[in-house]
């Protein structure tokens, strides 16, 4: 969801630009940073927003660089000699001298400093008759942030899919220890009874044996492991807007990774769990960038 675009239309009077920034969110966070846009355009701005990005913190900007001189000010001669009147008052009443004789130009640069008398001239940036010309200039910016997430997005799901990938090969590591796994665990047990000195009967350890194996047992983890990264893989090819539904399918994952290293009793598939653990937690972040 992170990108960026900016477009620029050529007024009358100037040069507006438009600039979209985003980052990740989780809704469609749309802010215009901007009074240029006039209330009766921005309802439809926001909905055009909305329909193009879909999701995340988004941020509008409309800057006005206006042409030389189309900055017109204007005195208030009104006001100006007013103040006039009020500083020759001021003057005959602390005794100065004639002020329009003795200091005539600074006398005027301060009257043109008094407040309100030097107005710019403020003219409507945005007109229902330059509207096309803005509009247009808004999906210039739009088309560009758009380009600029498509971009990312192809580097984004070659990461996360090779992620993905890499999961799914550790999990078939996992696989080959099992027969090694099955033949310690009965090897440990062996031992113990053996360290205690106690006669077993054999036909009650083989049933024993089981049910602890049971409760060790993987192979479900494993195939639902293996269901949610296809999921994972059918949902990032086939939607157009996969990002929350992703978000569902790692927590998924994650809770079969982790019941598989609860239930590891191998050192060699701990390891392989760290190393999935660590592959998800990777997809997990990358994902919040996920439309």
């Amino acid at each position: 969801m992170t990108g960026y675009g900016r477009s620029e239309a050529r007024l009358e009077g100037g040069r507006l630009t438009v600039e979209f920034r985003s980052v990740n969110g989780k809704n469609a966070d749309i802010s215009i940073k901007s009074s240029l846009l006039p209330k009766d355009k921005e309802m439809e701005v926001r909905k055009r927003i909305a329909e193009r990005l879909q999701r995340g913190t988004i941020d509008m900007f409309l800057t006005w660089e206006p042409n030389a001189g189309a900055s017109a000010r204007s005195v208030n001669t009104a006001l100006a000699a007013e103040y006039f009147s009020q500083i020759e008052a001021l003057g005959r009443e602390l005794g100065v001298a004639d002020l329009r004789q003795n200091e005539p130009n600074y006398l005027m640069a301060t009257l043109l400093r008094m407040p309100d008398v030097v107005d710019t001239v403020k003219h409507d940036v945005v007109t229902e008759d330059n509207w096309p010309l803005v509009s247009a200039a808004i999906d210039g910016a739009l088309d560009a942030i758009v380009e600029y997430r498509r971009k990312e997005g192809e580097a984004l799901y070659r990461d996360v899919t090779s992620r993905v990938a890499t999961i799914m090969a550790l999990e078939d590591e996992v696989e080959s220890y099992e027969a090694e796994r099955i033949a310690a665990v009965r090897a440990k047990l062996q031992k113990s009874i053996e360290d205690l000195k106690v006669k077993c009967d054999a036909e009650r350890f083989e049933q024993e044996m089981v049910f602890y194996l049971e409760k060790l047992d993987i192979n479900e983890e494993k195939v639902r492991l293996r269901q949610h990264c296809s999921y994972f893989m059918d949902t990032i090819d086939g939607e157009p807007y996969p990002g929350k539904k992703l978000g569902f399918i790692i927590q998924e994952m994650g809770r079969e990774i982790n019941t598989t290293g609860s239930k590891a009793n191998h050192a060699g598939i701990q390891k392989a769990v760290v190393r999935m653990k660590d592959e998800l937690e990777k997809i997990r972040e990358q994902s919040l960038n996920i439309l």
